[in-house]
């Protein structure tokens, strides 16, 4: 989810593109502005920081098992072609 503050600043740099004589409309604006945001933002598939991190250090862990796995395989690999291709 989106942090409030970084719709508020968005907001705040929307309205400062809007012409100066629009301060009787500001609240209004400002409101429909903040809206439409958070509705887009909503529909956006994000993840928070939190999420992504969590997934990275999962995606790491994953990794290094895979690794410790091939390098275990190689070693049967190895194992199983030197006592298979001894002379009878």
């Amino acid at each position: 989810m989106l942090s409030p503050d970084l719709i508020d600043q968005l907001t705040q740099r929307l309205e400062q593109l809007l012409p100066a004589g629009s301060n009787r409309l500001a609240g209004e604006l400002r409101q429909n502005i903040r809206t439409l945001l958070q509705e887009s933002m909503s529909r956006l598939d994000l993840v928070s920081r939190e999420e992504f991190e969590t997934q990275s250090l999962v995606l790491a862990r994953t990794r290094e098992k895979l690794e410790a796995m091939e390098a275990q395989i190689q070693a049967l690999e190895q194992l199983l072609t030197e006592t298979s291709g001894t002379p009878e």
